[in-house]
């Protein structure tokens, strides 16, 4: 599909979605659209994900969505554009008009880590985004299958070169968290790629695989379990929901990559405007709902301001850039 029927696709399902949420609160789309001088937001206000419903991004979208309608007093339906690791769906957030009416929710992989792996032409820029607010810290932690009897780092270094191991995806943090840990470690296996966590998983509980890297929400209940075995995890402290399990960094190896995500808008946003949508996610993140829903999805609360995303991002991703350059580690396919 071209760019100009993908926007087509888009424009059209934004629209459908906003005119059934101003159906569900029974207005009309006359009584919907924004006159001259009205005050915003007036209008639904459309939160993109560029991942499948039911996943982590997914999940913390409609919940930053739901919080965030009851302080901005209007619908913000959340809308799924799936592919190129949420690519398509910033570029089209990127390009649309900067009026606070469409939002996207960023991974910060996307930004970081996937352009060490696809061309110039397909990686996608901050400077066509205005950050609003950093949400959550999603960690990463290598599991390990229970027959293959690994309990600790040191275990899965002395069995170098004769197992294999899983990886989620070209340009996720899951890849380079992985990928450079092997390399510092001098660590070698047969690669299995996998398109997301939960094939990854499902291998390692199957001992197809002996080790991969996922993300805690989705490996918590089998570590829980005792179907696989923590190894290590990729942030820069302990996750306080493994507190037993030691980092890469506190064994020795320069590693920190978590996940994170922010909420953003194209960039040019009159400033009342983003003013009034900040307003709105910071009382959304301190919500008692959204809280509650951090800790049920086993999320670090991340609530730093755009400017902090901005500059935090832009530093990682100089940092992986010199990370796979000096172990001369290629994450495309």
């Amino acid at each position: 599909m071209n760019k100009t029927s993908l926007r087509q696709v888009l424009v059209g399902a934004t629209a459908a979605t906003s005119l059934l949420a101003l159906t569900a609160c029974g207005g009309n789309v006359g009584a919907g659209s924004a006159d001259a001088g009205q005050e915003f937001p007036s209008e639904p206000i459309t939160l993109t994900v560029g991942q499948a419903a039911g996943g982590s991004t997914d999940l913390i979208a409609r919940a930053v969505a739901d919080a965030a309608t009851e302080d901005l007093g209007v619908p913000v339906p959340v809308v799924n554009q799936p592919g190129a690791n949420g690519a398509l769906a910033t570029q089209e957030v990127a390009g649309a008009a900067p009026d606070g009416q469409n939002l996207v929710l960023l991974n910060a992989s996307l930004i970081t880590i996937t352009p060490l792996a696809v061309g110039e032409e397909e990686a996608v820029s901050l400077d066509d985004l205005e950050v609003l607010k950093g949400l959550s810290q999603d960690d990463y932690v290598m599991v390990a299958s229970s027959e293959s009897g690994f309990e600790n780092l040191q275990d899965v270094e002395n069995a170098s070169g004769s197992f294999s191991y899983g990886t989620t995806g070209v340009g996720t943090g899951s890849q380079l968290a992985q990928t450079v840990l092997f390399a510092q470690a001098d660590i070698t296996g047969t690669e299995v790629p996998f398109d997301s966590g939960a094939p990854a998983l499902t291998a390692v509980l199957g001992d197809q695989v002996q080790v991969a890297t996922v993300q805690l929400g989705e490996a918590k209940p089998q570590i829980d379990a005792g179907e696989v075995t923590p190894i290590v995890v990729f942030s820069k402290e302990r996750n306080e929901f493994l507190p037993d399990v030691p980092t890469a960094v506190e064994s020795g190896y320069d590693v920190p990559v978590s996940q994170y995500r922010a909420v953003a808008a194209p960039e040019g946003l009159p400033e009342d405007v983003k003013a009034r949508l900040v307003e709105a996610f910071d009382a959304a993140v301190a919500s008692e709902s959204y809280q509650d829903f951090n800790e049920q999805n086993l999320l670090t609360p991340w609530e730093v301001s755009g400017e902090e995303v901005e500059q935090e991002w832009t530093e990682l991703a100089d940092r992986y850039q010199q990370l796979v350059e000096e172990h001369d580690i290629s994450l495309a396919e």
